[in-house]
């Protein structure tokens, strides 16, 4: 059965391709004229720090603009934003229901009880795969847990779509070089056995295999939607405008 993290995230994936044939952003009548044929790239502007307003979005960086390494203690505090941010919780929650009504890990049992246990186990889940693949894991293996967005103008929907998911397997060192991903593997991999405290019906070595999977799978969705948001934002925008 598909995890209920995994299925919402796929469910937002359902916008993008209609995104690839996106018209570019009328140019501001005060910059230069491009070149014929050039695509016409928006400003740079900051980053959201949430995405459509309620997700955080803490860890996205430009990728067109000069790399500079950050420190451990800015990359603990990136996790540390993610892992305790309101959304967190309100995620949580839902996905306890939908764990309830599945009935998953039946050694909690239903009622109140069955869902405070599934409510506390699936902040753990969260809390721990982010400090672990987003702080800690990074700090030790001076990786930087970043996702560089290309953003807008920069290839072809196919390309920025590729870019996105090959990240879960390739970072940037402190140093600006790149190399396999070990923080975001290792750190799901950790915070997989350390579940094994709190599930004790899924114990074994597939159920741990299958959770490093899943969550490495979200991650990679996660980055998906962080690559594109711009783009849906501004095609919202310009509807509403429309609209309007």
């Amino acid at each position: 059965m598909l995890n209920p993290r995994l299925l919402v995230a796929v469910s937002l994936l359902g916008m993008l391709p209609a995104l690839a044939q996106d018209t570019p952003p009328a140019p501001v009548t005060s910059a230069p004229t491009p070149a014929a044929g050039a695509p016409v790239i928006p400003a740079q502007t900051p980053e959201d720090k949430r995405m459509f307003g309620v997700l955080p979005n803490n860890r996205t960086a430009d990728g067109s603009v000069a790399f500079e390494k950050i420190s451990a203690k800015r990359k603990m505090t990136i996790a540390a934003k993610d892992s305790f941010d309101y959304p967190i919780y309100a995620t949580a929650a839902v996905y306890s229901l939908i764990y309830q009504a599945e009935n998953q890990n039946p050694s909690f049992g239903q009622g109140m009880e069955g869902y405070a246990k599934r409510l506390g186990t699936s902040l753990a889940d969260q809390i721990t795969g982010n400090m672990m693949t987003e702080g800690v894991m990074p700090s030790l293996l001076h990786e930087d847990p970043r996702y560089f967005r290309l953003g807008y103008g920069n290839g072809s929907f196919k390309h920025r779509l590729l870019y996105a998911v090959a990240q879960t397997f390739s970072t940037k060192t402190d140093h600006g070089t790149r190399t396999f991903n070990f923080s975001e593997w290792s750190g799901n991999a950790v915070a997989a056995a350390f579940s094994n405290v709190y599930y004790p019906d899924t114990r074994t070595a597939h159920d741990n295999a299958e959770k490093l999977v899943i969550q490495c799978g979200t991650d990679t969705l996660s980055n998906v939607l962080k690559e594109f948001y711009p783009d849906i934002k501004r095609k919202l925008r310009r509807k509403k405008s429309g609209t309007t």
